[in-house]
């Protein structure tokens, strides 16, 4: 298991390099020069140069991606063009918080996920089953951000007494409280938890038809062993790998969701860079979040081995 945690890691570096460059590369065919947004639109030319100079953008562009992953791997990422911040000091103010918005979105949505999937699969063909599957298709077809305006419609004019406006209120560090998570965790967890349902669903129903499900229902054992200790363990492979990949996709869906609730994470603050030319933002947000996606895939490899002894990593 140590050999192969190592080999997947060091699988990961070509992965992480071939990312950070597509983006060091893409983000500067965005319009608009950094130098000329800093220094102002009423700079000379010549100081517009100097500031240019200071950036490293007057250097070719593979000079300049060889100078960053330099610095990368000895901890440095650079400094934010707008507020002169360190990146790495900018992400860890704001990567708790995504981090906090993205784990309780995931925990709602594989919580309510598995069980309406579960329930599906035991009451095949019912009004429950076909009433959860077209929410579960209104759930994937929405889309995050139109989602969430229309929680801020319904709850914040229409019954503004119960979460109050969005805002960038940071509980339980702020002076907020935990309601000003509810609308974005339903935002975000909408979609996952409508695929979560749909796979749970699809896994257990081929569980159901297994011979071993039979002779345990012909052993006598309860109804809800036999679901749960018997069928949904030999189901959550596949459900662990939408897992994981959900976890990926909620840290990307969070871009959308904090910019609609303003909620200060590493996705707004990614959005505002983009939006600023602040290449060392953009990049160092790209890497950590390509970094969580690996990462991840690793654990949820690992987590295979524990769910079905068969598996064993050599």
């Amino acid at each position: 298991m140590t050999q192969f945690i190592i080999r997947r890691l060091l699988l990961a570096l070509p992965t992480l390099i071939g990312a950070s460059f597509l983006v060091f590369w893409s983000i500067r065919l965005v319009p608009g020069d950094p130098a000329l947004a800093l220094a102002g639109e009423l700079a000379t030319p010549e100081y517009i140069a100097q500031v240019r100079e200071k950036l490293g953008l007057d250097q070719p562009i593979l000079i300049q991606y060889a100078n960053y992953i330099g610095n990368v791997l000895q901890g440095d990422m650079g400094r934010s063009v707008r507020s002169g911040i360190p990146v790495l000091e900018e992400i860890q103010i704001r990567l708790p918080r995504t981090l906090l918005l993205a784990s309780i979105s995931l925990i709602v949505s594989s919580v309510f996920g598995i069980a309406i999937g579960v329930t599906s699969a035991t009451k095949p063909n019912s009004w429950f089953d076909g009433g959860s599957m077209i929410f579960a298709l209104l759930g994937v077809s929405m889309p995050i951000f139109w989602l969430g305006l229309m929680l801020m419609i319904f709850f914040s004019v229409l019954l503004p007494q119960w979460f109050g406006l969005p805002g960038p209120v940071l509980p339980p560090t702020g002076s907020g409280t935990w309601q000003h998570l509810v609308m974005p965790v339903i935002a975000l967890a909408a979609n996952s938890m409508a695929l979560q349902a749909r796979m749970t669903r699809a896994c257990m129903l081929e569980v159901l038809q297994q011979d071993y499900i039979r002779t345990a229902r012909a052993k006598g054992q309860q109804e809800r062993l036999v679901i749960y200790r018997h069928g949904l363990r030999n189901a959550l492979l596949p459900i662990v790998t939408v897992l994981g990949l959900q976890f990926g996709t909620l840290l990307g869906g969070a871009v959308l969701t904090e910019t609609v609730f303003a909620w200060p994470g590493i996705g707004r603050l990614l959005v505002d860079a983009i939006a600023f030319r602040d290449y060392p933002i953009v990049q160092g947000a790209v890497l950590v979040i390509a970094t969580g996606f690996v990462l991840t895939n690793l654990f949820v490899d690992i987590l295979y081995a524990y769910l079905d002894p068969r598996i064993r990593y050599a």
